[in-house]
């Protein structure tokens, strides 16, 4: 009777506690239920290739090429592994022999490269299978990551000379390169929606009630000022904490005058807006932050880690942590839908069926009685033909393919090797001078870009810039 009971007991805790994990999985990565798109679950398997990447550039390819610590005991111990895996990661770097330092860089990068590699190659197959049925991009998410962590073990295996820091380094440059353009011209529509939508919310809450709109415009003048106050409190914060060189108190004036720059110009304009320039503005001052905080010289840069072991996890998970959320952020539905595919909605803005007699209700004497919607709703073109976005779900995959390029250039350097810069380690995974030129430049494309939405219209006023 005991027995019975308790095994009752067992069977019910082990019940609950299934069903638990379950509702947290499904949570925490998203349903896999009809209508759903299973981005985050491919930020999930971001996030683990930049865990294994750091894995790999920081303990298994040093480990290899000077033959020490477990990993390379592991290899060792198989059969016949051991010098095929050594003689994969050790000769591309062989230049490097009379430099411990930079000998383990290399296999270090070598070491990113393959779980980028393998990931790039993931989301490169889900973008064109996404195209052909968006369906399998929420599905057999299982054995996904199997194919994935069985890629990346056998590209242990593989030589890392062509595969790696040949073929895939150059494309990793390239996608990288795009993605930083994509994320600034992204980043500048997103700055013109805002203003665009708030602007459109006032003129609506006008029509339904005169004066009602003067909400709107408060908030946008208030949100402006705060902006503009965040950016003068940011560059001041900048010029205290990180002014005690030239190179950055360069980047921080030209930040300065950039941002004086493209305000003057929108002030003087009659295209773009101050919410619009607001963004901008504090947006170039968190690129100039990431620039100094880049930077290797620890005269100029005194938020360096310590290269302890203490400095190396906070660097480490901070960059993990950091570069899975630059995924899971520039996947985000609003960002790949640049058709502009909504789900209905109605024309009065609210989702009350019982509105009130004195509310607009455009079916009526606007439309013919052929043309008049049965529902009263407005429904963008794209969506009559799609469920949430399910057909532009290989645009996630080509975004992810390209933050994947992203990721391997961050945390390589974008795969220079000739000189170790000071300073970068397992502590400060993204330090470095050329980390700090890319976002440097950038900073002046969405300078660039931003100045050009604004004299673009009136340099030629006969084209359509909308």
């Amino acid at each position: 009777m005991g027995a019975a009971i308790s095994t009752s007991i067992s069977m019910g805790l082990t019940y609950c506690c299934c069903n638990v994990a379950g509702n947290l999985c499904q949570t925490c990565l998203g349903s896999t239920a009809a209508g759903t798109t299973g981005r985050k679950r491919s930020a999930l398997l971001l996030l683990l290739t930049v865990m294994l990447s750091l894995w790999f550039q920081y303990s298994v390819g040093p480990s290899i090429v000077t033959q020490t610590g477990s990993i390379w005991k592991l290899y060792r111990w198989i059969p016949g592994m051991g010098t095929m895996v050594f003689n994969a990661w050790h000769e591309p770097c062989e230049k490097y022999q009379g430099d411990e330092h930079l000998l383990a860089q290399c296999a270090g990068y070598a070491g990113v490269y393959r779980p980028t590699s393998m990931a790039s190659l993931f989301f490169a197959a889900s973008a064109v299978a996404a195209k052909l049925n968006s369906e399998l991009n929420r599905q057999a998410w299982p054995a996904k990551f199997g194919v994935y962590m069985f890629a990346v073990a056998l590209s242990v295996f593989l030589s890392s000379s062509p595969w790696f820091t040949g073929i895939y380094l150059f494309l990793a440059r390239i996608g990288a390169t795009v993605f930083l353009l994509l994320q600034q011209v992204i980043l500048i529509d997103l700055a013109y929606n805002w203003n665009e939508d708030w602007v459109n919310r006032a003129d609506q809450a006008d029509r339904l009630d005169y004066g009602s709109g003067q909400a709107w415009l408060r908030l946008i003048v208030g949100t402006c000022a705060g902006f503009y106050l965040s950016t003068i409190v940011g560059i001041s914060l900048l010029y205290h904490l990180f002014g005690n060189c030239p190179s950055n108190n360069w980047i921080i004036t030209l930040t300065l005058l950039g941002v004086i720059a493209f305000t003057a110009i929108q002030l003087n304009s009659s295209d773009g807006s101050l919410l619009t320039s607001s963004i901008m503005s504090l947006y170039v001052v968190y690129l100039a932050y990431s620039m100094v905080s880049k930077n290797p010289d620890g005269h100029c840069n005194p938020y360096l880690g310590a290269n302890d072991v203490w400095g190396i996890t906070i660097g480490l998970t901070l960059t993990a942590v950091s570069l899975a959320w630059t995924g899971l952020s520039w996947t985000a539905e609003e960002r790949l839908n640049a058709t502009g595919v909504q789900a209905p909605r109605t024309v009065n803005g609210s989702d009350n069926p019982h509105h009130s007699s004195n509310e607009v209700n455009l079916d009526v004497p606007f439309l013919d009685p052929e043309d008049m919607p049965t529902s009263g709703l407005i429904v963008d073109s794209d969506a009559a033909n799609t469920s949430s976005g399910g057909t532009d779900l290989w645009k996630l995959n080509v975004v992810l393919f390209l933050i994947t390029c992203f990721v391997a250039m961050t945390l390589t350097g974008w795969g220079a090797i000739d000189q170790l810069d000071e300073n970068s380690n397992a502590a400060n995974p993204t330090v470095g001078r050329l980390n700090m030129a890319a976002i440097g430049v950038s900073q002046w494309a969405a300078i660039g870009m931003y100045i050009w939405t604004i004299l673009a219209p009136q340099l030629f006023p006969d084209r359509d810039f909308s």
